[in-house]
């Protein structure tokens, strides 16, 4: 039952909506479930990424990744934290914490790239929601300037 209730969980967020049934289905029997009490750091910002984190319960606590930013960063659940380390290899900007006792799914970035090859699919559908995203967000640096500074 809670391989079901994670799978409706994941099937919320618009890239998980993109993959078929049986690629979910893998994705979330494939996860790792990660227990996180308050105060407990998921990663920390410089850190190697080979993972995403989908969470399934509790807050999250997202430090600011430079001075310039001043504002709280939370997220709660139904979200996914490190979207770009399922795609990429890259480091995490950012330090994440947990605010109070919380869940979350990991899903390493070899089982995302493993569940879009045997789905093909999925992985078109995947990439044609990133690139509209993409579009839309460099859509919006070239209308406001001051974003480039």
């Amino acid at each position: 039952m809670a391989l079901e209730n994670d799978i409706r969980d994941m099937a919320r967020l618009p890239i998980f909506q993109e993959i078929e049934p049986d690629a979910l289905r893998l994705l979330a029997f494939s996860a790792e479930t990660k227990i996180l009490r308050k105060g407990d750091v998921l990663f920390q910002r410089g850190d190697t990424s080979d993972s995403g984190f989908f969470v399934l319960s509790g807050s999250f606590q997202i430090e600011a990744p430079n001075q310039r930013d001043t504002g709280e960063f939370v997220i709660h659940p139904y979200s996914l934290i490190g979207e770009m380390a399922l795609l990429i290899d890259t480091e995490r900007p950012a330090t994440v914490t947990a605010r109070e006792p919380s869940t979350v799914l990991k899903i390493t970035r070899a089982v995302f790239h493993r569940v879009l090859q045997e789905h093909p699919k999925s992985a078109i559908r995947v990439r044609a929601s990133l690139e509209g995203r993409l579009a839309r967000f460099t859509g919006g640096l070239t209308a406001d300037p001051s974003l480039l500074a």
